[in-house]
């Protein structure tokens, strides 16, 4: 006869494990998206700190890491890329070219247009930036427990996948129209 241990509700027989707890089920899609985009939105700011570049906004800092990227662009493709307007792309072009981070060079298939590209001073903003932020989600990271930084770590394939899949990370909308049905700018490819 097994001798059981009497230290309360639930006791198991000494020498046994007790049974294991079942996997808590998956959470709805819904419910799992809301907590994400929550968690997102909380760690975006802390993510933009404060920046050494005033003039680094992060609409500027996710142009510049969109050129890094996808460069040579045209201003519509940036725009495309961004899913802002022609217009507020032109300016933020301005911007950033003013500010020497970006270059501009004709379009060989069309010297109307010019195309934007990182410049040397833009390549080193953007990597700076990068290692400033990941240098402090790491540490932020650290102080989570280590079963919890297993957690995050196992999520991350999920997550990379997601944004492969998520219509932003894809191929820009080849046209948008504002409410009068004006484009904004061209089909691009």
């Amino acid at each position: 006869m097994d001798t059981v241990d009497r230290q309360g509700p639930g006791a198991t027989p000494r020498g046994t494990e007790p049974a294991p707890v079942p996997p808590q089920a998956p959470a709805e899609p819904a419910e799992a998206a809301g907590r994400l985009r929550a968690a997102v939105l909380r760690l975006l700011p802390a993510l933009r700190g404060h920046s050494a570049h005033r003039d680094l906004t992060p609409s500027r800092l996710a142009a510049l890491a969109v050129l890094d990227t996808h460069a040579p662009l045209r201003i519509s493709e940036l725009a495309a890329r961004m899913d802002i307007a022609l217009s507020t792309t032109s300016r933020m072009a301005d911007l950033l070219d003013a500010c020497g981070w970006i270059a501009r060079r004709p379009d060989p298939e069309d010297q109307r247009a010019s195309l934007l590209s990182l410049s040397p001073a833009g390549q080193t903003l953007l990597h700076s930036v990068r290692c400033e932020t990941t240098s402090r989600l790491a540490q932020e990271i650290a102080r989570l427990t280590p079963d919890r930084q297993r957690l995050l770590y196992d999520a991350l394939p999920a997550l990379e996948d997601l944004t492969e899949r998520m219509p932003s990370a894809q191929q820009p909308r080849t046209r948008r129209t504002d409410p009068g049905g004006r484009q904004d700018f061209p089909e691009t490819s």
